[in-house]
């Protein structure tokens, strides 16, 4: 049988070092956490039984949500079908505009939302989350005349699995979501990347700065102290160095495909880091 994928391309998305997350993941553990879910590539690789995903970005929750309802799902894809054959560059803007006005977007449905979501990731430029201050995603079109935004085999596997396991969807703080964590649970942060430099990190309308990052690893140590398995993935920063200088630090090198500038994109060095 193969391999779930991610049903999103996302930044950071981790199916190019699936194979180094796997050799570093502990062997055996009780319940998975992932409280920066993104794209699901290593939970759909682990398909534990028990876990938790999470994220802060509403709209990637929501499809998680409508891709474990056994009705929602299917009327989702229903209605990609439509938004594929209508794909053209006016569709896309008419979609993408939709969150200008807020009581529009307010009074769409989980489904409808969920298929703008999935539509704008298939349509927008290089894959690319992004949103402005005001909360409203601003990618521009890909300029691709056809897209196909799903793969229908994948997606039965993601609801089959959503549903025969125990999963909890959350999307609250990052802090909230392993609030039950105990000893023996397996945590895995995959947060949006520190930089030396300036970066793309807009995954949600508040971003992600560097005091996150240092809530983040304070978070990381109270886990550790509990006994629980945790393991972080970032890019090989001064200050993630710093940070998380007490516990295994394995520099690896990935290839960055989504940035806002193009100049940011190619071989970079990332780092997994583990208490254990």
């Amino acid at each position: 049988m193969s391999k779930i994928r991610p049903f999103v391309k996302w930044a950071g998305g981790k199916r190019q070092i699936i194979d180094k997350l796997i050799s570093y993941a502990p062997k055996k553990f009780n319940k998975y956490y992932e409280p920066f879910i993104g794209g699901g590539a290593f939970l759909f690789e682990l398909e534990p039984k028990t876990a938790v995903i999470n994220d802060y970005n509403t709209e990637l929750i929501n499809v998680y949500k409508c891709f474990s309802d056994e009705s929602k799902y299917k009327k989702v894809l229903s209605l990609l079908d439509e938004y594929e054959e209508k794909h053209c560059k006016e569709f896309y803007y008419e979609i993408r505009n939709i969150d200008r006005d807020k009581d529009t977007y307010n009074n769409l449905s989980n489904i409808e939302k969920a298929t703008r979501t999935i539509y704008l990731n298939k349509s927008c430029f290089n894959g690319l989350y992004r949103v402005n201050s005001k909360n409203e995603f601003n990618v521009p079109f890909n300029q691709k005349k056809k897209v196909n935004t799903y793969d229908k085999d994948n997606i039965v596997a993601i609801n089959k699995y959503l549903n025969n396991n125990q999963i909890t969807i959350l999307n609250v703080d990052f802090e909230h979501a392993v609030n039950d964590a105990k000893k023996g649970d397996f945590i895995y942060f995959d947060p949006p990347y520190d930089s030396d430099s300036d970066t793309f990190t807009s995954y949600t309308d508040n971003g992600f700065n560097k005091e996150e990052q240092v809530r983040l690893s304070k978070l990381f140590k109270k886990l550790d102290k509990k006994g629980c398995y945790v393991m972080l993935s970032n890019h090989n920063t001064k200050l993630i160095n710093e940070l998380y200088k007490d516990y295994n630090i394995y520099v690896i090198e990935a290839k960055r495909n989504i940035n806002a500038n193009g100049a940011g994109r190619g071989k970079i060095e990332e780092v997994i880091i583990t208490n254990y």
